[in-house]
Formats: structure tokens, sequence, C-alpha cells
């Protein structure tokens, strides 16, 4: 057997009405990808106007893709820097005090690679409070990355980060435990 393209279906996947994904995907690019933007309260106020749940004292750095803004939740004093990608085609939840560094991708949607047909998968993300994607890093669906956890530099987690544990490496892999000295 052979992967057939021409058969992919996802019909059953609805993540909302086309107009409000059309007029999203419009705003998206005016003011979330377009780098000349840096008003991050303005970008606060439009995620909150699509339905996002944000808190208080989010940054969002110029560069960010988001792709439905109605699937997301961010705690209070989270950071997302630049050029982050957040390709929720499922929910995603973001703690508190989380720092998303610049290039991260937090990706809720993959293909059965084992189907001729390619299914779509896709699984939700959690980034608890305090946790830390470095830049370049990669969140897999149906990751879960606990409590100060940290993700390293260009490392990829396909599974649950511990709570305060450093992750490095594709696959991430745990390299000690992160000690907050206060």
């Amino acid at each position: 057997m052979k992967t057939c393209l021409s058969l992919y279906e996802n019909s059953w996947y609805n993540p909302g009405s086309p107009i409000k994904r059309l007029v999203w995907y419009f705003i998206n690019v005016l003011f979330f990808i377009n780098p000349l933007n840096p008003l991050s309260g303005f970008k606060v106020w439009l995620l909150r106007v699509f339905g996002a749940k944000i808190g208080k004292g989010v940054v969002v750095k110029p560069g960010v893709n988001i792709k439905y803004p109605w699937l997301l939740e961010i705690g209070n004093y989270t950071w997302i820097g630049e050029n982050v990608w957040i390709d929720n085609l499922a929910k995603v939840k973001i703690g508190s005090n989380v720092c998303i560094s610049q290039g991260a991708m937090l990706l809720c949607g993959n293909h059965n690679y084992k189907k001729p047909t390619f299914d779509l998968m896709i699984g939700k993300i959690t980034l608890e409070d305090g946790g830390w994607i470095g830049a370049h890093a990669v969140v897999c669906p149906g990751v879960t990355v606990y409590s100060h956890a940290v993700l390293g530099v260009n490392s990829v987690a396909n599974r649950d980060l511990e709570a305060y544990s450093i992750y490095q490496g594709n696959p991430a892999i745990k390299i000690r435990e992160r000690v907050i000295i206060g």
C-alpha cells in the first residue's frame, strides 16, 4: 500500500465557522504575523475579541502566528516571543508566567503516516505555570509541559515534560532538575 493524498479527507474537523476563520485569517496577517506591529496590548485585545481567554500582563511580540484564537487560553504575565507559531488545531492552554521564546512552535496537528489517506490527528497542548519553551523548540500534539519545566533551544517535546525539569534534544530528554534560586 502507498500513500494516496487524493483520498485525504478531514471533513470531521470543524474548528469554527468559515466566515470567522476567514476574518481571523486577515486579522492575523495584518496585526500578528506582520512584524511592523509592536502593539502587544492591541494584539491581546484582538485575541479576546476572537474568543481567546487571556490574563493580565500578557506580552505578544511581533511576528506571532496564531491559528485559532478561540481555542487559546493564556494565564497572567506570559510572554510570547517573536515569530512564535501557535498552530492550535486543538485547544492550547498556557499557564501564567510562561515564556515561549522566539521561533518556537506549538503544533496541535499531525498526520497518520501509517494510513494511505494520511489522516489528520490532533491533540491539545498544555503549558503549565512557569514553563519555558526555548527558541526554535517544538511542542508536539498531546504534550503537557508541567510546572516550571524547560524545553531547551531547538529541542522537540514529543511526550510530557516533568515539572521542574530541563529537557534538551530531538526527541527531548531530561538532562537535569530545574532549581530556581530566590
